[in-house]
């Protein structure tokens, strides 16, 4: 593993691990979710089309591709993303995180129900696993966590999972960057209509919320992914996703600091068992003919790389 690909991961999973921290202030200026979904996109659309436009490395997609990317971003990762920082605004920032990480060991899950395979450790394992440290973070019936927040960032993790085995189906030949602009464009006009259409789109939020959803934006999304490129290039991305653990560490650290919450030990513990399920999916996941590169947050719908990324994030979180 080089340094250079080591600095790069881990500093894209504490840009990454700032994200749910930098929405929660962002909450507060009065700015409501989908509001911060469209402005995020919005803006991370533009830096990642505008840089490729300046670079001459802006392909056009076929039709395929740009169906392809249309269901991929203004779809399915619209609704992971609506469903996270929901999830975020319900709960502790931390605990968001950890429940998101339940996507590794159900990536494994998904897919053996498509190909209808016998599961066997490699796939029960790590599920068994993740479902233990999920009961530990969830803690007893009846115990003061808000249960829609909780079912919000179960059903992100759920959804990331699905839109990951769907990406690595009907992949298409593009740049990891390219993909993610298009993406980002496609989620950004989802949230633009649903938010017109419920009438939940409002500008009036205080002025320090163009800060913060700008960090969220260019920290936490365009710099994030740029950087996890360079790393899964130079690592592999399979060593890069088990560097990308520390996001949730940053989180738990960055809530606590920051924001003042707190998790218990049950929940720690609870949590450090989710990410252990979260390393035996990576680990065991084995190396299909057609992965989507880049790995988070997070599936490119690209060239295949030489082994098994889809353990990671796919468009930006």
């Amino acid at each position: 593993m080089t340094r250079r690909g080591v600095s790069a991961t881990l500093v894209s999973a504490a840009a990454f691990g700032l994200m749910p921290v930098l929405a929660s202030y962002a909450y507060g200026t009065g700015m409501s979710v989908p509001t911060l979904l469209a402005l995020r996109f919005t803006i991370a659309a533009a830096v990642f089309l505008a840089w490729l436009g300046a670079r001459g490395r802006l392909e056009r997609p076929t039709a395929r591709q740009w169906a392809v990317l249309a269901l991929l971003g203004g779809v399915m990762y619209a609704a992971q993303s609506l469903l996270y920082f929901t999830a975020v605004e319900r709960i502790a920032p931390a605990l968001a995180v950890l429940l998101l990480y339940l996507y590794p060991a159900l990536v494994s899950v998904v897919s053996a129900v498509v190909e209808r395979s016998r599961p066997g450790l490699a796939v029960l394992g790590p599920i068994l696993v993740s479902l233990a440290g999920l009961a530990l973070v969830v803690g007893p019936p009846g115990a003061d966590l808000d249960l829609l927040g909780v079912l919000a960032a179960v059903g992100s993790a759920v959804t990331y999972a699905l839109y990951i085995v769907v990406g690595t189906r009907v992949s298409a030949a593009l740049s990891p960057a390219v993909t993610t602009g298009y993406l980002s464009m496609f989620a950004a006009g989802s949230f633009v209509l649903l938010g017109s259409a419920a009438g939940a789109l409002d500008l009036g939020f205080a002025t320090a919320g163009w800060g913060w959803v700008t960090a969220v934006a260019v920290l936490s999304t365009v710099l994030a992914m740029s950087l996890f490129f360079v790393g899964s290039a130079a690592l592999g991305p399979v060593r890069a996703s088990l560097l990308s653990m520390f996001e949730p560490l940053v989180a738990v650290v960055a809530t606590w600091l920051l924001l003042g919450g707190t998790l218990s030990w049950p929940q720690l513990a609870g949590g450090a068992a989710v990410l252990a399920g979260a390393a035996w999916g990576v680990l065991a996941a084995p190396a299909p003919g057609r992965q989507p590169r880049g790995g988070l947050r997070e599936t490119f719908i690209a060239a295949p790389p030489p082994d098994a990324s889809a353990r990671r994030r796919a468009a930006p979180r």
